[in-house]
């Protein structure tokens, strides 16, 4: 029979094997886990990264197409601005009481009323009047218009105006050259 003491240095030795064996088990467990949460890491970190890269090239296109937009946007306020301000300053130069043949051209659009509308009331752009005066001497005048140049004329009960002011000639001569103007104004 085995002593006390050689049975209890057999079980120490056995506690041992198997306390040696349950940590080396542990420690390999552990680093299988380790491994497998380095490798889970990694996907996640590159799938991440692959994300970031393509919303990161998504908001530079995106960037650079609003950014293209703005200057289009701002490109288009620039030239209407400059279109309104090339029309005002047209519109003043053909308002003024010193543009170059503005009598001949009264003339010419009273010799057209003439054949257009006899019998009818004159109402003169105020700025004409006294030109108007002496030109449409056949017809009668009523009261001033506001206008850049020109006059109506009116039937005795308003219901048919014939319209002989330089406005209404300038906005259709504007509509149709303002494809020349255009091109003059920004060389397209």
């Amino acid at each position: 029979m085995m002593s006390l003491d050689a049975l209890a240095d057999e079980i120490a030795a056995q506690a041992k094997a198997e306390a040696k064996a349950l940590t080396t088990e542990a420690v390999n467990t552990a680093k299988s886990v380790e491994k497998e949460a380095e490798a889970e890491v990694a996907e996640i970190r590159d799938a991440l990264m692959s994300r970031a890269e393509r919303e990161a090239s998504q908001l530079s296109t995106e960037l650079v197409a609003s950014s293209r937009q703005n200057n289009q946007k701002r490109e288009l306020i620039a030239r209407a601005s400059e279109l309104d301000a090339t029309w005002e300053a047209v519109k003043a130069e053909v308002g003024s009481a010193k543009l170059s043949g503005r009598a001949a051209l009264i003339k010419a659009l009273v010799a057209d009323a003439k054949k257009e509308g006899s019998g009818m009331t004159l109402r003169p752009v105020s700025i004409d009047r006294k030109v108007l005066e002496k030109e449409a001497k056949s017809f009668d005048f009523g009261t001033d218009i506001d206008g850049l140049g020109g006059f109506t004329l009116e039937s005795t009960d308003g219901s048919i105006v014939l319209d002989y002011r330089f406005d209404s000639r300038l906005e259709d001569a504007w509509k149709t050259s303002l494809g020349t103007v255009n091109d003059t104004l920004f060389g397209n």
